[in-house]
């Protein structure tokens, strides 16, 4: 089995870590009603609603926090647009780091991370005496899952439905235009500057290719990212190579280009062979799901079926 000759390599963790980087919620506190002057008995206070202060640290969470309507106190520091909605608003730092003083200075009620980063932020954020809550956003069915709990949390049910239900509409057209295509084979790598590793089904981007109704050639695990191993890889033999750069895309597409070039056994392999070797735009194939699902569909539809 493919999966056995693969191992898991300590400096997993850290490239994860770099390549992460997918109306109004906020009510005012109710004032107390004023005392009335013809009376000498004072009139309660109202309860006071809660006031939500949330903090997303990523830009996909930032992204559905405003499809959802739902207003932030601070948003990641990004080479990326971020809504306009955010503009003025504090940057915390980037998603795999963020700034916890700024963070607590913000005093949120909820702040917002993805599992990915979970196992190294956790403890930063428990130190801090802070809780954060870690969305799933490795596959479009857990996306919605959590676009749902959001807008049912945040009185957004009706928008966080529509959300859903787009995107039901969309891989619904998407099983028909596949319908008894040939199932292509696919081998997925992530690049940063530097090294790369092989993402399995359970990775953002093989949930995509699943969706399409593609195989990956790593089954079986239950990781997102594997060490890359070219030799057992060539022995899978994929039909279709997609390459996806992160952190610096040019200098990660210059990588791969080199690493096809010089190193002989990429020869070998028949997606090279037919040229079916794609390059990912980065603006589309994040490691977490975000909401250009329906572009990313539409651009991994023709090369998995050309």
């Amino acid at each position: 089995m493919l999966q056995k000759y693969f191992k898991l390599a300590a400096i997993i963790t850290t490239i994860l870590i770099l390549i992460v980087g997918c109306g109004d919620a906020t009510t005012a506190t109710k004032p107390a009603e004023p005392i009335s002057s013809a009376s000498s008995t004072p009139v309660a206070a109202s309860s006071p609603v809660e006031e939500h202060r949330i903090v997303s640290t990523t830009v996909a969470i930032t992204q559905i926090m405003d499809q959802l309507e739902i207003d932030l106190v601070g948003v990641p520091k990004s080479v990326k647009t971020l809504p306009s909605r955010y503009d003025g608003l504090t940057k915390v730092g980037n998603p795999m780091s963020p700034d916890m003083e700024l963070v607590k200075s913000l005093k949120p009620t909820e702040v917002l991370s993805v599992t990915t980063l979970q196992y190294d932020l956790e403890p930063v954020f428990k130190n801090a005496n802070m809780k954060a809550t870690f969305l799933d956003l490795t596959n479009l069915e857990s996306m919605q899952a959590e676009i749902t709990k959001l807008g049912e949390k945040y009185g957004k049910q009706e928008k966080a439905a529509e959300i859903v239900r787009k995107y039901d509409a969309k891989i619904e057209k998407i099983r028909k235009a596949t319908e008894g295509k040939e199932t292509p084979t696919v081998l997925i790598l992530l690049g940063v500057p530097g090294s790369y590793l092989v993402a399995t089904e359970h990775s953002y981007i093989g949930d995509l290719v699943r969706l399409l109704g593609g195989k990956n050639i790593i089954q079986g695990e239950k990781v997102e990212f594997l060490a890359s191993n070219t030799e057992h890889l060539q022995q899978a033999n994929p039909d279709v190579i997609l390459r996806a750069a992160h952190g610096m895309p040019e200098e990660v597409v210059k990588m791969f280009d080199e690493e096809f070039k010089k190193n002989d056994i990429w020869h070998h392999f028949k997606a090279v062979q037919t040229g079916r070797v794609y390059d990912l735009e980065e603006r589309l194939f994040g490691t977490t799901g975000n909401l250009a699902v329906e572009e990313a569909l539409d651009a991994l539809l023709p090369m998995l079926y050309p």
